[in-house]
């Protein structure tokens, strides 16, 4: 991708960031994400290029903008398009750290079209034979699979989960191998970037699909392995999943299944954490900090731009 184009993209995470900072620790989830949304489809809509959200929102009918399969931009090159304007609308609700603006960008067709619903996920941020790990395995196993790769025992590892009520027997039974747990409140697309700097090292359970494909970009850019299975509750899941081409409702996901060519993964950081420093305000604008993954060139690079608002 042009450096020229790169730059439009960042802008596009960039003043999403911004737009959720102003509610920053003012416990107004809901309408911090409107205004992450509408603040990267403004900037969308502007660029001369054609994309097609392919992970957003939600369905038509459940998001008026950056629903999955809306058409973006006023031509030139086409991308698929994965967003999520704000990731960790609870995180920032609270003024905690790590809240993100975070999307992935790939040629048509090359990234997964998932609905908005849940995926078992696990991913690990070195690279392992392919589809040695699995969601059949027991946690045990994949555990010492993993332990094995890295020539170190269980009781080495740490593994992130999201701290919900779902996840008490996989909390359990990572505990059983040694292994310590790492609870976080929200943010699974940082935890799984977090893999690949070994400030943990490996992410267990379930989260949104959306945030699968995401961080699966991520991951392409720096090498790991991600693993995931759709969870399809009802009848009208799985129709919605057969309208997006899905037959196989057990199928597991692996890396270049969910990212199925180059992609480029941008976060701009909203609040400070430990992947970015949030959005600072200056006397004549904002200055905001993002993280650019190119999976074709390994590229792999920080920003900070000052934006004049």
């Amino acid at each position: 991708m042009h450096s020229s184009a790169l730059k439009k993209f960042i802008n596009v995470t960039e003043y999403a960031a911004i737009a959720a900072y102003e509610l920053k620790g003012q416990n107004q989830e809901i309408a911090a994400d409107l205004l992450a949304v509408s603040a990267m489809r403004s900037k969308f809509i502007s660029r001369y290029l054609e994309g097609e959200i392919v992970i957003g929102e939600g369905e038509r009918d459940q998001a008026p903008m950056l629903y999955i399969g809306e058409k973006l931009g006023k031509g030139g090159a086409k991308y698929d398009i994965a967003v999520d304007p704000l990731e960790g609308t609870t995180i920032l609700a609270q003024g905690k750290a790590g809240a993100l603006s975070v999307m992935a960008i790939a040629e048509r067709e090359g990234l997964l079209h998932a609905p908005d619903i849940n995926m078992a996920k696990i991913a690990n941020g070195f690279d392992i034979d392919d589809k040695v790990i699995s969601l059949n395995n027991t946690i045990a196993n994949n555990i010492e699979i993993i332990a094995n790769a890295k020539a170190c025992a269980p009781s080495d590892l740490s593994v992130t989960v999201l701290d919900r009520a779902r996840h008490e027997k996989l909390i359990s039974d990572i505990k059983q191998t040694g292994a310590k747990v790492k609870l976080i409140q929200d943010g699974d697309i940082a935890a799984v970037i977090a893999t690949t700097t070994g400030e943990t090292d490996i992410y267990m359970g379930i989260g949104g699909a959306p945030e699968g494909v995401l961080a699966a970009a991520a991951l392409k850019a720096c090498g790991g392995f991600f693993c995931g299975r759709l969870l399809f509750e009802d009848n009208a899941q799985k129709q919605r999943g057969r309208h997006m081409g899905i037959t196989d409702f057990d199928r597991e996901y692996f890396l270049t299944d969910l990212v199925k060519k180059d992609a480029i993964f941008i976060a701009s950081g909203v609040t400070d954490g430990p992947l970015l420093q949030g959005v600072s305000k200056n006397p004549d604008g904002f200055t905001v900090e993002s993280l650019i993954m190119d999976s074709a060139t390994k590229n792999i690079e920080k920003t900070q731009n000052k934006l004049v608002i």
